[in-house]
């Protein structure tokens, strides 16, 4: 399908940016079922975890295998289908609310959001200007973190509103905008350039830019945490009623962060990111060991801050300004290194947790976390320093 269209700049924009929105939207829209669906199907928290990181298990492969597939077939075409899959997923859920179905749903997630990022991120681009890459990078991540954030909190505000059910109104309402969506993508400028390239294309890792992908996983891996096993341990508090809006913190806050990001440097927004990231989960991991919500809710709110605000914004647009010719394969190997952290360490804590309990996964967690936290800058200022010193 192909329509032309003489839709102004500043409509198709906004048209990709509710897109990437929805898609985003739906990917954490069940996370406050989670514990229900578990209880559903007897399952664990390992079992939890694993669903949860199934997510990354339909993302990983359309990454790596299909990251540039919208340099062959054009960018409409994958962020339409990625609308299809988010619909088709959460009606599983609705129509067999299990564990099994999570896991099977979460990774058509996955596929949905690889292959709306990548699509989704060389589009605005292409629509803002290549001269304009940064400020495209702003609208995808502001776009992308509120959904991400927004789905949960929308879900957590049905389930107050409803009680227990497995149809809110969140789900709703995904059902009601994304295939609307899904046609929408049709009638956007036709300002992508389909090239005659194979089907099948690895990502691309540019130069000089692993920092900024290491710098990725480690803050996403706080996001996996804090949307898969910290509600657990709210729960084991009889606080589990708080998860939509930890979720939703964990990614808003970066969101509110991402203005400020903007007016720095990506090397200092990275760096600010590097001592957030740390800090913030030892200030929410102290809130979950003392029963405190405001510790847990504040410690979320930083790890959001650099995961979703500093961190992102900085990598997203990095990768973009030193791959122009390749920036959906480019995008795909960030993502590569961010859902990478955002899938081992939390399978891994969901494992120590059904061992020794949740808390103990957590604090194992945080020294990891700190360890390889400081390994990297210390490797990344030392890549500096030699450089510097070869100049000179």
């Amino acid at each position: 399908m192909k329509l032309e269209t003489n839709m102004p700049n500043f409509l198709s924009t906004a048209l990709l940016a509710l897109i990437l929105f929805t898609t985003t939207y739906a990917v954490n829209l069940q996370a406050p079922l989670y514990d229900v669906y578990a209880s559903e199907s007897n399952v664990g928290a390992t079992a939890v975890t694993i669903a949860f990181a199934a997510y990354v298990a339909g993302l990983m492969p359309t990454l790596l295998l299909l990251g540039g597939l919208s340099d062959r077939i054009g960018r409409r075409l994958p962020i339409s289908i990625a609308l299809l899959l988010t619909i088709a997923a959460t009606s599983l859920l609705v129509v067999r609310p299990n564990w099994g179905s999570l896991v099977i749903a979460r990774v058509m997630l996955g596929i949905a959001t690889a292959l709306a990022t990548t699509a989704g991120t060389a589009y605005m681009t292409e629509i803002v200007g290549s001269e304009n890459s940064r400020q495209a990078a702003l609208i995808v991540t502001s776009s992308t973190s509120l959904g991400f954030g927004g789905g949960a909190l929308a879900t957590g505000l049905s389930l107050a509103l409803q009680g227990q059910t497995f149809m809110p109104f969140s789900f709703i309402a995904l059902f009601l905008i994304a295939p609307v969506l899904a046609l929408a993508a049709f009638i956007l400028p036709p300002v992508d350039k389909p090239k005659r390239v194979s089907l099948l294309r690895l990502p691309v890792f540019s130069a000089g830019t692993w920092v900024f992908g290491v710098a990725m996983a480690l803050a996403w891996s706080t996001t996996g945490m804090t949307i898969a096993v910290v509600p657990l341990e709210l729960k084991n508090h009889g606080l589990g009623g708080w998860t939509g809006l930890v979720i939703f913190l964990s990614i808003f806050t970066g969101f509110l962060c991402q203005p400020i990001a903007r007016r720095m440097t990506n090397l200092r927004a990275l760096t600010l990111g590097f001592i957030l990231v740390p800090l913030g989960f030892l200030v929410l991991l102290t809130g979950v060991w003392t029963g405190s919500l405001i510790l847990v809710l504040v410690g979320t709110g930083i790890t959001s801050a650099a995961s979703y605000g500093f961190t992102y914004l900085a990598a997203l647009s990095e990768v973009s300004l030193r791959a122009p010719d390749n920036r959906a394969r480019a995008t795909a190997g960030l993502f590569v290194y961010a859902y990478v952290g955002f899938s081992i360490p939390t399978i891994a804590s969901g494992l120590i947790a059904d061992l020794f309990g949740l808390l103990p996964a957590m604090v194992i967690f945080s020294l990891a976390l700190i360890i390889i936290t400081a390994v990297t800058v210390i490797l990344w200022l030392r890549s500096i320093w030699l450089q510097n010193t070869v100049f000179v």
